[in-house]
């Protein structure tokens, strides 16, 4: 499947698609963005105006089906990801999925099977595999200084956000028929797929999910551990009802450790016996458009560009369900 042009349509045009996807799609070399879908119509409109993009739909199938959108991204709660997946691939479109991949492990193996069988690609929105900070990490890594990896450690918390604490109107993200999960599966997924990316297939997990503050009933702390295909052990820490923000990522080797954060922009510091570094990466306006480009790139020249496919994100979501025992 090869494109000169990739023509993207979008699948739920909400607050991400503002500024971190959106622009993306039409900033990058030999892509444009020719039309979007919102449930409701005077905001697919709006979104369609101010974003200067030709067409809009209130309905998911016309814009799928629409003989000018090449490729489809979804941007929905992963609750219709696997819908409106094996819709497009059953229309030959390409699918640029949001993240969490789907509800469950299960669903992407279904999303995966889809796509091969229509012979379409299928990539996942885990855009920090394409960010420059990301990338010089796993080149550290790969040049083996820090030496030989042992193991990672990661302690992720935060103070419980407001919109969490209204039990009549709470949001998507902790409403676990909507998203998998607990703000685990929004939040832990980016660092989990990281690891991934950085270290290899996760091989064993295991871990304990609770609710300690008790806004919602989705889990809002989790604990873990697990292998790497490689040899190399992980240990893992999120909550989500702290007195404060923290987000920490260690990698140790035999000869060193690089530390860096997830979320924020904090310099990666590599420490040695002899030495310690400092490396500064300014984040991206459209933070997804470095990952568009590999995919746009992969479709225009029918070569594999792209870090973050069905395969790697249904792993993220394996990983997930370990852990949270879901």
């Amino acid at each position: 499947m090869k494109f000169n042009r990739v023509r993207w349509g979008i699948i739920g045009c909400g607050a991400v698609t503002e500024v971190k996807s959106g622009p993306a799609f039409q900033k990058v070399k030999n892509s444009e963005l020719v039309a979007v879908m919102r449930r409701t119509g005077e905001l697919a409109k709006d979104y369609a105006e101010r974003h200067r993009v030709p067409k809009w739909y209130d309905d998911a199938d016309d814009l799928i089906n629409d003989p000018d959108v090449d490729a489809v991204y979804i941007a929905t709660p992963p609750n219709s990801h696997k819908e409106y997946t094996l819709k497009a691939a059953k229309a030959g479109k390409p699918v640029y999925v949001e993240k969490p991949m789907a509800i469950t492990f299960a669903e992407c193996t279904e999303m995966i099977a889809a796509c091969q069988a229509a012979r379409v690609p299928l990539y996942v929105a885990y855009y920090r595999r394409a960010l420059p900070r990301f990338v010089k990490i796993k080149e550290l890594l790969e040049n083996k200084v820090i030496g030989d990896l042992r193991f990672v450690m990661t302690t992720q918390y935060k103070k419980a956000s407001e919109d969490v604490k209204d039990p009549l109107n709470l949001p998507w993200r902790v409403q676990p028929e909507l998203s998998g999960g607990g703000l685990f599966f929004d939040l832990a997924s980016h660092t989990l797929d990281l690891l991934d990316f950085l270290l290899g297939p996760i091989k064993e997990a295991q871990g304990i999910a609770s609710n300690q503050a008790g806004y919602y009933q989705a889990e809002d702390i989790v604990t873990g551990t697990y292998r790497f295909e490689s040899g190399v052990h992980g240990v893992g820490s999120w909550c989500f009802s702290a007195y404060e923000d923290v987000d920490i990522n260690e990698i140790i080797g035999s000869k060193g450790k690089i530390t860096f954060s997830t979320f924020g922009d904090e310099p990666i510091v590599l420490t040695t016996a002899n030495e310690t570094k400092q490396w500064n990466f300014e984040r991206p306006q459209h933070i997804h458009q470095p990952l568009v480009e590999t995919i746009v790139a992969e479709l225009t020249t029918n070569s594999n560009q792209c870090p973050s496919t069905g395969v790697t994100g249904a792993r993220t979501n394996w990983v997930m369900g370990e852990l949270a025992r879901r």
